[in-house]
């Protein structure tokens, strides 16, 4: 279950909520049947429905990078998406872009590759500039090295770096924000925990003593 309260449609007052609500779940009440048509459970919509400015801010986001205005292509688009998801941990952001990923045109070959693209042999020079700078913005918080940078720009136009930044920072967010309140795919315990040591164990047994006191 998400960290935060759901909006069922009879507590949404919101015109804009409501049409976006019908558009995903058709007249069922979202949160009494869950269920989108990409097979989500649906939740980060009904959550954010609870602020409809943030709602209406983040979904004409999702517009921004599907607008023809673009320039940058959906490609290079979907590999910075989705290596964020990847990075960030989002379950959510990864798999709903891998799906994306190949239907922008990418091969099956390169969507599997994403999660370890430094080592695949799938990616062409533009590509691979675009997941170092990615990479970048995500694990080193914009620390982007001159070498990449200056790679990059041997392929994208500013125009196209900018959208790319912007995307992939947007995206970054959403990754980060899903896991915070474990919204959709991102509904799971921490995987780094404690595992407890067998009954009768010694902290000399655990290796756990300074040897040097001895």
């Amino acid at each position: 279950m998400p960290r935060l309260t759901e909006m069922a449609r009879d507590q949404v007052e919101d015109p804009y909520i409501l049409k976006l609500y019908t558009a995903l779940f058709g007249e069922r009440d979202p949160v009494a049947e869950p269920g989108t048509a990409t097979g989500t459970p649906g939740n980060w919509w009904t959550v954010f429905a609870q602020v409809p400015d943030a709602f209406k801010h983040t979904t004409e986001g999702f517009g921004f990078y599907r607008s023809k205005n673009r320039k940058l292509p959906d490609q290079l688009r979907e590999l910075g998406q989705t290596r964020a998801g990847y990075l960030v941990g989002s379950r959510f952001v990864y798999s709903q872009h891998m799906k994306a990923a190949r239907f922008s045109g990418l091969t099956e070959d390169q969507v599997q590759a994403i999660d370890h693209w430094n080592v695949a042999d799938c990616f062409d020079a533009k590509e691979r500039a675009v997941l170092a700078y990615t990479d970048a913005l995500v694990l080193q918080y914009g620390r982007v090295p001159d070498a990449v940078f200056d790679a990059l720009k041997q392929y994208l136009s500013e125009t196209e770096i900018i959208e790319l930044t912007y995307i992939t920072c947007t995206y970054m967010m959403h990754g980060v924000m899903s896991r915070a309140l474990r919204l959709e795919y991102d509904d799971v315990d921490d995987p780094v925990s404690e595992v407890p040591a067998p009954e009768g164990a010694t902290a000399d047994v655990m290796g756990m003593v300074d040897k040097r006191e001895k």
